[in-house]
């Protein structure tokens, strides 16, 4: 057993503590009622920098959720890699289909069951527990930064302010980031692109009041009706996106990527049986795992309106809402779509209702080169801790902040991501493999030995 497997696993039962002591906090970014949480994450984790050996760390306030910063210097001619990572999970919800309390995370069939196991705070815990086991063993030979911060699932509002405002203090010569997934636990993988995303909220309003269906259905047009309506002309029965100019950015995939996808093991059959459906659906002449990382999509987040209370209500409703995004991939940009399509909604919106498209957020899509000196560290490191080289492969999600700090602070970032599907992560009974944890920890760890190039 290596020196890093052995301190991984003397150390294993503290690890697990405090990761739980971390999920326990309930850092839930989307309700205004856990602000508090938030603050007292981000606090918990300066204090567990320092712990771990970071020779200072400190809490930044921001317009929103506080923002972590810690650091390691050696000497500063020395490269030095920045962790990013967040603090904030999604909500719980539907907490009656838990079956644990989703911020008591507890050890079960081999698995951490908890709300952030996977999504962010058991990755993010794997990159300091290999920063700590590096450090303990003497192998690490850069600086390290870290940066947490608690919005990234609302959409990171404040960080690329904060990264404009203290380039300096974030300035590395690469980004860390554990916030993805591998293909499966057999056939790890290392992530060198993500989607890009646009996001809006549809508002459609008829009359100016809830009105009685009798009385009025068939002379006043009904907003979640038309708000339907509005929705089924977005995509073609092909799966292909009608917005006029939508694909004038995308850029074709080359003959070289599609055969790197080809390379994933891929079995249709078990996909559909894992989802529980009969068939599947995505735009016409493109292999699955191509229509879920390589090309843009269209679906409803949400959608609302009249009423839903228990029993019957014969109401013909004054508004209707959806909540509704596109990924994209790269060379399109979020902002320019965001209008392509309000405008388009607009366009084929009839007089006889109004339609409001709000934006909400947004992000473009990222490509790593496999070239790069950190990923090639990293692509060791995992051949190391999973016994197999990692395949390259493109993943179909969105991290927003990618983008925008390679555009802010000039670096690219290396996407060390340590999840599975299985993981249901924003969902309930979001969970964690305890044997891939510890393999992300001794891959974070062995990192230290690959970069920078001996």
């Amino acid at each position: 057993m290596s020196q890093i497997k052995e301190y991984i696993a003397a150390n294993e039962p503290r690890f697990l503590q405090e990761l739980f002591d971390l999920i326990r906090i309930p850092s839930v970014s989307a309700k205004s009622e856990h602000k508090p949480d938030m603050i007292r994450c981000a606090e918990h984790w300066k204090s567990h920098l320092l712990g771990v050996g970071a020779q200072k760390a400190e809490v930044f306030p921001t317009d929103g959720n506080p923002i972590v910063y810690g650091e390691y210097i050696i000497d500063a001619s020395l490269p030095t890699i920045l962790i990013y990572a967040h603090y904030d999970v999604m909500p719980p919800e539907p907490l009656e289909l838990w079956n644990s309390e989703p911020f008591e995370a507890v050890v079960r069939d081999g698995r951490i069951w908890a709300r952030g196991a996977d999504d962010d705070k058991g990755q993010s815990m794997i990159q300091v527990k290999g920063f700590e086991t590096a450090l303990k063993l003497g192998l690490i030979r850069c600086n390290v930064k870290f940066i947490f911060e608690g919005e990234e699932e609302i959409g990171s509002t404040h960080l690329e302010d904060f990264c404009k405002k203290h380039k300096e203090m974030l300035k590395s010569d690469v980004i860390v980031v554990s916030d993805t997934s591998m293909i499966s636990a057999e056939t790890p993988s290392l992530t060198t692109g993500l989607r890009g995303l646009a996001y809006w909220e549809i508002e459609v309003t008829g009359p100016n009041r809830d009105l009685h269906s009798g009385h009025f259905g068939g002379a006043v047009a009904n907003p979640i009706n038309e708000l339907c309506k509005l929705i089924a002309q977005v995509v073609d029965a092909d799966g292909r996106i009608v917005i006029p100019r939508f694909y004038d950015d995308v850029v074709p995939m080359s003959d070289e990527e599609r055969n790197m996808i080809a390379q994933v093991p891929f079995d249709e059959n078990e996909y559909k049986a894992a989802l529980d459906v009969d068939e599947l659906f995505g735009e016409k002449g493109y292999h699955t795992l191509e229509r879920n990382s390589c090309r843009p999509s269209f679906d409803v987040c949400g959608i609302w309106g009249g009423y839903t209370g228990e029993g019957a209500k014969t109401v013909l409703p004054s508004k209707a809402y959806a909540k509704v995004s596109c990924r994209l991939v790269a060379s399109q940009d979020h902002e320019k779509i965001s209008k392509m399509f309000a405008d388009y909604i607009q366009s084929i919106a009839p007089k006889y209702i109004r339609v409001q498209v709000k934006p909400m957020h947004g992000g473009e899509a990222y490509l790593c080169p496999i070239d790069l000196p950190a990923y090639q560290a990293a692509e060791k490191a995992c051949e190391v801790a999973f016994g197999k080289r990692p395949l390259a492969v493109r993943r179909g999600g969105s991290i927003p902040i990618i983008a925008a700090f390679e555009r802010v602070l000039g670096v690219k970032t290396v996407l060390m991501g340590f999840g599975l599907e299985s993981n249901a992560i924003h969902s309930p009974n979001e969970n964690m493999r305890l044997d891939i944890w510890r393999k992300g920890i001794e891959a974070a760890a062995e990192f230290y030995n690959y970069f920078p190039e001996r």
